[in-house]
C-alpha cells in the first residue's frame, strides 16, 4: 500500500472485509484520546469497551460521536470485555475484528500489515509480533512472553514469537462455535489455544511497538493473581491437550492417508536415522502389548513426540496387537508371567473363583509388561540390523 493513501485504502478494505476495530480499556485516560485520534482515519467502525474505568476515560471517549461505546460500571476483566464486544460486532454483521490496546503501545500505521496478511490468510488469527529487544521493555514482560510462548507450543505444537500481544486480527465467524471459560487477562492465551485446536491457523506478523519509560508506563497486570490464573489455565489446557487434542491431531493426519502413503511419505522417504526408526518400531511394539487398553496410542504418541521418534512408524508398530494376533499375544503374555512368577507352566488356569481370577490377572499383567519389553528389544535390534544391511544411505 502506498503510504500517501494508506488510511483511505484501509477504510475501503475494512468495509469490504466487514472488519472493525475493537479496543477494550480500563483506566487509560492518559493515552486513549491519542489512540482513538490515530485510529479514526483508518476505520469507520471502532468499538470501545469501557471495562468499568474509575478515572475519566468515559468522559474522554464520549465526545467521539463516530465510535461505538460499550460501557459498564464494574471492572470485569479484559477477557469479558472482548467476549462481550465480539458478540456485539458479530450481531452487527462483522466478519473480522482487529483488537488493539488503549495504552498507546500499538500504532495505527500497522493496520495495513494485518489487512495485507488477511488477504492471504482469511480464516486465521493474526497476531502482531512485537520486537522484544527494545531497551525499555521490562524483564518481567520479556519473561512472561517467553513463558506464554513455551506453554502455547506444548498445548498446540505451534511455535510463535509473541503470544501475548494484544494487537490481533480475529476471524469472528470461524470462532463463533468455540466455548471459552476464562474472562480476564488469561483469555488472550485461551482463545489462541482453543482456536488452534479447532484447526484455525494462528500466525504472526511483525509490528512496531512503543514502550514508554518505566515512570510513564501504565499496567494493570497483577503479578501474583494474574500469574496464578495463567498457571491454572495452563494446567487445564495442557491436560486437555495431552489427553485429547494433541493425539487427536496426530491421529487425524494418519487417518487421512492410505497405508501406502504412510509407508512412502512417513517411512521410506523420511530423512531419519536408522536408530530412530528402530527405536520407533521397538517403542510401538512395546506400547501395542503393554496392558493400558484404550490409552496405548494416546500415551504412545505423547512419549514419541517428546523423544522425537517417528510417529508414523510408531503407529504402525503399535498395531501388532490387531485382532488375528491378539489371542496369541494375550496367551504368550500370560505364559511369560508364569515363568516370571516361577510357576513355569504352559497351561492356562481356568478356575472361576475370585482367587483364581486375581492370580490369573496378576500373572497376565506382569507377564505382558515383560513380554512387551522382550519383544520390543527383539524387533528393535532386528529392524536395526535390517536397516544397516539394506537401507540406502
Amino acid at each position: 500500500m502506498n503510504s500517501n493513501n494508506n488510511a483511505n485504502q484501509c477504510k475501503n478494505i475494512f468495509r469490504q472485509k466487514k472488519c472493525c476495530i475493537v479496543m477494550p480499556t480500563y483506566n487509560n485516560a492518559t493515552f486513549i484520546k491519542k489512540v482513538i485520534e490515530d485510529l479514526i482515519p483508518y476505520c469507520d467502525d471502532i468499538f470501545i469497551i469501557n471495562d468499568g474505568s474509575t478515572d475519566n476515560t468515559l468522559d474522554i471517549i464520549k465526545p467521539f460521536s463516530t465510535i461505538n461505546i460499550i460501557s459498564y460500571p464494574i471492572n470485569k476483566g479484559k477477557g469479558y470485555a472482548l467476549r462481550t464486544c465480539f458478540k456485539n460486532v458479530l450481531d452487527a454483521g462483522f466478519n473480522y475484528a482487529i483488537t488493539i490496546d488503549s495504552d498507546g503501545q500499538h500504532f495505527a500505521k500497522d493496520l495495513p500489515v494485518f489487512l495485507e496478511a488477511l488477504d492471504r490468510n482469511s480464516n486465521s488469527i493474526i497476531i502482531g509480533s512485537r520486537s522484544l529487544k527494545n531497551s525499555n521493555i521490562s524483564s518481567k514482560s520479556n519473561f512472561a512472553n517467553k513463558f506464554s510462548n513455551f506453554w502455547f507450543n506444548i498445548e498446540t505444537g505451534v511455535e510463535l514469537p509473541d503470544t501475548q500481544s494484544g494487537y490481533r486480527l480475529y476471524p469472528l465467524k470461524e470462532m463463533k462455535s468455540i466455548k471459552f471459560f476464562s474472562g480476564k487477562y488469561e483469555f488472550e492465551l485461551e482463545i489462541i489455544v482453543r482456536a488452534s485446536w479447532a484447526n484455525i491457523d494462528v500466525l504472526c506478523v511483525p509490528i512496531d511497538v512503543y514502550y514508554p519509560e518505566k515512570e510513564n508506563r501504565i499496567s494493570h497486570f497483577r503479578p501474583f493473581k494474574d500469574f496464578l490464573r495463567i498457571s491454572l489455565l495452563n494446567i487445564v489446557l495442557v491436560t486437555m491437550a495431552l489427553i485429547y487434542y494433541r493425539p487427536k491431531k496426530i491421529l487425524n493426519v494418519y487417518r487421512k492417508k492410505t497405508f501406502k502413503q504412510i509407508i512412502k511419505e512417513d517411512i521410506l522417504d523420511v530423512n531419519t536415522s536408522n536408530h530412530i526408526i528402530a527405536s520407533s518400531i521397538a517403542f510401538g511394539v512395546f506400547m501395542g502389548i503393554v496392558p493400558i487398553w484404550g490409552f496405548q496410542l494416546i500415551i504412545g504418541f505423547i512419549i514419541a513426540h517428546f523423544f522425537k521418534l517417528n510417529k508414523a512408524i510408531f503407529f504402525l508398530a503399535a498395531n501388532i496387537s490387531f485382532p488375528p494376533l491378539l489371542p496369541i499375544i494375550l496367551y504368550l503374555s500370560y505364559i511369560t508371567g508364569s515363568y516370571v512368577l516361577e510357576n513355569g507352566s504352559w497351561n492356562v488356569d481356568v478356575e472361576l473363583s475370585i482367587e483364581g481370577v486375581k492370580a490369573n490377572l496378576k500373572q497376565y499383567l506382569i507377564g505382558s509388561i515383560v513380554f512387551a519389553f522382550m519383544l520390543s528389544v527383539f524387533f528393535g535390534l532386528f529392524s536395526f540390523l535390517l536397516l544397516k544391511l539394506f537401507r540406502k544411505k
